[in-house]
């Protein structure tokens, strides 16, 4: 957290392409620790962009506190794009990027492939000190944080006879999402029968994934019974089947995860865990966990063949290696898109580039109007394809090294078509002309 990177607030786009393993589930995170290292009177304020999604906002109100984005995606391809973009104030910046892959059976949810999981809340209960529990204690590095963390609107209005309780023997937590035993050895017991929060949830209202971890860890020199209900102000269905520990796990020292896999939450949750009559203990709670559902933006339908362009030539300069949606927050520098009905490219630019090889196939590029390839190296013939796209109105391929003849049916089109400083390129049964 000594160094960051910042970006202008040039209206642009700024992404990390992660590569990644197709179908895999990843934890992605991303952190923010201002400090104050512009001298600006503002604080940044900017939006989190994971490809076309805008995962969240970025918003410092205290330049000293981190300020944390995780979420759990299903890679959908061979990258993973993060892109820091729309700055209202400040300039977006990043202190850290952050990439761990899953059990493939963790989080694995049914809406995974139309939304990803952003977190909420992930607070180890009963926690000895402030510190987070993270790798190496949980194998896959997430961050559990103490419930002893002060902040505004975070787990306050606590229940009187709210205790800690701590194990150091074994707990059994290898089922459902493994959550470590470092966390599992701690919790938070309610000795009046009642264990009651409240805390801000970010990214809700809105629909999310929701589970508590439970696991018996107190000793007891008589058989007793631990039985309790969740209760959360407005949302009575929300209160599921008794809870007892013991026998859900079954047996002490066992996990115990009861939960909602889609489960609508407001921004401000109140819930309190009350012991059921026939209960001889108070609730327990050792962690839980909240993620919203956060749905997938489609993007631009010609994000493919974009993006298989610019991978031709990586090595070419920046421009080659924007990253994220060609089109969405802003476009890549050197294209143009539409919005009305969907985010498609019109027009491309890559003169003066050096570009070598044939010319790219951007036959699935429908809505194209305008292409610029001149002044480059690129040899080959003129594709046919390029007679084919309905709305091209401009074509510059002067100066390149290209060779053949020009389809035919660019002949009947009426476009403006410069491919002058070709002189192996020729029209079919035409004299040489270098402008239609």
């Amino acid at each position: 957290y000594a160094t960051l990177r910042a970006f202008p607030s040039d209206g642009a786009k700024h992404c990390y392409a992660l590569p990644v393993a197709t179908r895999a589930r990843y934890l992605l995170r991303a952190t923010f620790l201002y400090a104050g290292f512009d001298g600006d009177d503002a604080f940044p304020e900017f939006d989190l962009y994971l490809g076309a999604t805008r995962w969240s906002p970025v918003v410092v109100y205290d330049g000293a506190r981190l300020v944390t984005r995780e979420a759990v995606v299903l890679a959908q391809s061979s990258t993973v794009s993060v892109c820091l973009s729309n700055a209202t104030t400040g300039r977006p910046f990043i202190s850290t990027l952050e990439l761990r892959p899953l059990n493939g059976s963790l989080y694995r949810t049914d809406a995974e492939a139309r939304a990803f999981l952003a977190l909420a809340a992930r607070i180890n209960f009963g926690a000895p000190s402030p510190d987070p529990v993270r790798y190496p204690d949980d194998p896959y590095d997430r961050i559990w944080e103490s419930d002893m963390v002060r902040r505004a609107n975070y787990l306050v209005d606590a229940a009187p006879g709210t205790v800690n309780v701590s194990t150091d023997k074994p707990v059994f937590v290898a089922t459902s999402e493994r959550p470590p035993e470092k966390v599992m050895q701690t919790a938070v017991v309610g000795t009046l029968g009642e264990l009651t929060y409240r805390l801000n949830l970010n990214g809700f209202p809105g629909d999310g994934w929701a589970f508590s971890y439970f696991a018996e860890i107190e000793e007891s020199v008589v058989p007793e019974t631990r039985k309790f209900k969740l209760f959360i102000p407005g949302l009575p269905d929300v209160s599921k089947a008794t809870v007892d520990v013991g026998e859900n796990a079954p047996g002490k020292l066992r996990l115990y995860q009861p939960g909602y896999y889609n489960v609508s939450l407001p921004f401000v949750l109140s819930f309190a865990f009350r012991k059921t009559n026939d209960s001889s203990r108070g609730p327990i709670l050792n962690a839980f966990e909240i993620y919203k559902y956060v749905e997938i933006e489609p993007g631009s339908p010609d994000a493919l063949a974009m993006a298989s362009l610019a991978s031709r030539y990586t090595s070419l300069g920046d421009w080659a290696n924007e990253g994220g949606d060609p089109c969405w927050p802003s476009p890549w520098s050197w294209v143009r898109c539409s919005s009305e009905p969907q985010l498609r490219v019109v027009s491309i630019r890559l003169d003066d580039n050096m570009l070598t090889g044939p010319i790219p196939d951007l036959a699935a590029s429908s809505n194209l109007s305008i292409i610029h390839f001149e002044n480059n190296q690129l040899t080959g013939s003129v594709p046919s394809y390029l007679s084919s796209l309905p709305k091209l109105t401009e074509l510059y391929l002067q100066n390149n090294k290209l060779s053949g003849y020009i389809p035919k049916a660019l002949k009947s089109r009426g476009i403006i078509f410069n491919y002058a400083g070709n002189m192996d390129l020729k029209r079919q049964g035409i004299k040489r002309s270098t402008t239609w």
